[in-house]
């Protein structure tokens, strides 16, 4: 029997994660720490629900299909800010609105790749990407990320074949939190376009980066578009992770191929999420601005704290944005650690092994925590249970 195109991946690891948590029961005075998902559980702002119930309300357009590659009021928003915040040139027809960043991936590689095709990942990889590709008949070739979490272009250099079509990068990254410095993606750009592949930057999580101003040069490359594909979301500036609004920013030539991509499998965005977006992007400059400070100071809290876990023989691997990567000291696999925590210390994470080709020996070693969700006494309640861990 062939394999299926499902079958060819594996589970999502999220969920496979949540099936650790049946059965289990956690007191009122220790409940759950969930450290699994890099997604804001609070609800947008009061202001942007009411405009998004405005808008369901007033705008019969939104519950219409609308333009394949999004509102036009939107690209051309989105546009302004890029052009803003990264001292850019873009202009709307060089942006597509999409249903999440996770389908903006997949429509920049329905662009780029045939079957038995390959892009090369940085392991530790963002596991998404790494399914996307195992489902449609794309090689994901695997770039180990050297010291500091950072991947090595000569290293990726080695790897580049005759049916290598992209590299992709995830700065500020999932899952090790780096940020990834500007002459290193500057770098990863020369040798995509020299070797005239596509050089993929999901910056998902560009708006809680720590540095000020553009983090990185690339927009201002010459023919930019025709080797540089930019991916973002929405859903964590504004909290609409469950409007799935992303946006893919290339040439125009690309996203006439990719809209053939999105027509077939989403039609359209979802208008309401687009007209939340829109007014985010018009309305909440400071709002995100406070959302920053805040996950900028838990990733200080992350760093302040973690002596306690150095003495136990931990390591902090990478820090940033949502995540921190960590290497574990028990003489057992973060694949059977992880289940473990849940019952032994009311925490759920991520094992290491979900980031990382099967059998990479790295993996064993590693958790990601995405503590973007706890505050400096939720961490220092998460470091206090690792500490006890006695296994």
């Amino acid at each position: 029997m062939p394999i299926t195109r499902t079958a060819a991946t594996f589970p999502p690891p999220v969920m496979e994660a949540r099936r650790w948590l049946e059965g289990a029961t956690f007191a009122p005075d220790r409940p759950l720490i969930n450290v699994s998902q890099a997604a804001p559980v609070d609800p947008p702002p009061p202001a942007l629900r009411q405009a998004m119930a405005d808008a369901a309300l007033t705008q019969d357009d939104a519950h219409l299909y609308g333009p394949v590659l999004g509102m036009p009021a939107l690209r051309d928003g989105l546009s302004a800010q890029i052009n803003a915040h990264y001292g850019a040139h873009t202009t709307p027809d060089q942006v597509a609105i999409t249903s999440g960043c996770n389908q903006a991936f997949a429509a920049a590689l329905s662009s780029l790749c045939a079957e038995g095709d390959e892009v090369i990942l940085p392991t530790p990889w963002y596991f998404n990407h790494k399914m996307w590709l195992d489902m449609t008949g794309v090689t994901a070739v695997a770039l180990p990320v050297g010291a500091g979490m950072l991947p090595d272009v000569a290293a990726a250099r080695a790897l580049i074949t005759p049916r290598t079509r992209a590299i992709a990068l995830v700065t500020p990254n999932n899952p090790a939190g780096v940020e990834y410095p500007a002459d290193l993606v500057l770098a990863f750009f020369k040798l995509a376009q020299k070797h005239g592949i596509a050089l993929i930057v999901d910056e998902t999580y560009r708006d809680f980066d720590s540095r000020t101003g553009a983090p990185h040069p690339l927009f201002f490359q010459n023919k930019w578009d025709e080797t540089f594909i930019h991916l973002y979301s929405f859903s964590k500036a504004y909290r609409l992770t469950g409007h799935r609004v992303g946006a893919l920013v290339t040439s125009a030539k690309r996203l006439a191929e990719a809209e053939k991509f999105l027509d077939t499998v989403a039609i359209c965005p979802g208008q309401i999420g687009q007209y939340a977006a829109l007014w985010g992007l018009e309305n909440l400059g400071q709002w995100v601005a406070g959302e920053r400070d805040e996950i900028l100071a838990r990733r200080a809290a992350i760093t302040d704290g973690f002596d306690a876990l150095t003495d136990k023989g931990w390591q902090l691997l990478g820090l940033g944005a949502y995540f921190a990567y960590l290497e574990h000291p028990f003489d057992i696999s973060s694949a059977d650690l992880a289940p473990k925590l849940v019952k032994e210390a009311g925490i759920l994470c991520l094992p290491g092994t979900m980031f990382w080709p099967d059998g990479s020996p790295e993996g064993a070693r590693q958790l990601r925590i995405a503590f973007a969700n706890l505050d400096a006494r939720g961490i220092a309640d998460l470091y206090a249970r690792l500490s006890a861990l006695k296994l």
